[in-house]
């Protein structure tokens, strides 16, 4: 559907953001003095992601390292991700582009690098080397403007640990909503007040918000958020689609079960850290260990007591995980 944004008289591609659960891949380095994108874990564990039935990915989110990747490179997983999805039977799978930068310029460049390697979205977060310069209303003009110029729409990122603790609030976010080229937020903050209040607003096929991990999924959906963009799918993904098609049910017992389960395995993903996060997906999913580790300069997961700590703290979902898998092929 086009439609006008209302500031420039573009014609821009609207389209809701799709509800369900969505994963920020992983980037897979190999273990060499340059570090270059290892393209056959890549490529692995974006088919296996894809083929988990997953309702989106996301390259170069947090998960995937976006600050330790170069442009190029971002444009790669991008048109690999769709490759993928095309030969394995899932060519309208979402695909969704971490864009950022220190600049307005910057983003705007990284959404139309976005578009022609084959992504749906860019998800945004408020640039903030400056962060002391960027006032509400600066943070406003930025997501305007941004979603002025952007050939494809914006998902706002609200993730203060990480922003400098800048905080697109409940009011910025009704004001930036009304811009027909955002489509919804994810709220790496944890509020879900937000939640509601965007829906309070908005319809989601207008506005929509996401919860940013999957431990409060189903609080998020019960006040009208429309899924989640979790990092606990990249090990995970049949047991966070459950959990997300069970929030949207009428069993409400098993949803709150599954959302209990879930969130108290989550915890080895906050608590390890990507680091940690990367090294536990390469010992479940079978990848080399020595090529599971983030880009310098952030350190190796190497403590013992720590691996065997996550290791445990991983665990319990294991099963059901598998379990599922073996129920899709059935």
């Amino acid at each position: 559907m086009a439609i006008s944004n209302g500031t420039n008289g573009a014609s821009k591609a609207g389209k809701p953001f799709p509800p369900g659960v969505h994963v920020p891949s992983l980037t897979w380095f190999l273990d060499d003095a340059n570090q270059e994108i290892d393209w056959d874990t890549q490529r692995k564990h974006i088919s296996f992601l894809i083929e988990s039935g997953l309702h989106g990915i996301v390259l170069a989110g947090t998960n995937g390292e976006a600050v330790a990747l170069s442009a190029t490179e971002k444009a790669k997983l991008v048109s690999t991700t769709r490759e993928l999805a095309i030969s394995l039977g899932r060519p309208d799978l979402t695909v969704i582009l971490g864009c950022g930068g220190g600049s307005t310029r910057a983003v705007i460049e990284e959404t139309k690098l976005g578009k022609e390697a084959g992504a749906d979205y860019a998800l945004v977060m408020v640039p903030s080397y400056f962060h002391f310069a960027m006032s509400e209303d600066a943070i406003v003009s930025f997501f305007r403007e941004l979603a002025d110029a952007s050939p494809i729409p914006v998902l706002i990122y609200n993730f203060p640990g990480v922003s400098a603790g800048l905080d697109v609030n409940s009011e910025m976010l009704e004001t930036l909503g009304a811009h027909p080229n955002i489509v919804g937020v994810k709220l790496t903050c944890g509020g879900i007040a937000k939640v509601a209040r965007v829906r309070s607003v908005f319809e989601p096929e207008t506005f929509c918000a996401l919860a940013g991990q999957s431990d409060w999924l189903l609080p998020a959906v019960s006040v009208g958020g429309v899924g989640t963009i979790t990092g606990l799918a990249n090990i995970y993904p049949r047991t966070c689609i459950e959990l997300y098609n069970l929030s949207v049910s009428d069993d409400k017992k098993a949803a709150e079960k599954a959302q209990i389960e879930l969130a108290a395995v989550e915890w080895g993903f906050a608590k390890g850290g990507i680091n940690g996060t990367k090294w536990v997906v390469a010992q479940y999913l079978g990848y080399l260990e020595s090529n599971c580790h983030t880009r310098r300069p952030y350190p190796k997961f190497l403590d013992v007591k720590k691996q065997e700590w996550i290791m445990g703290v991983m665990k319990p979902l294991e099963a059901k995980e598998i379990s599922l898998k073996k129920l899709a092929k059935a």
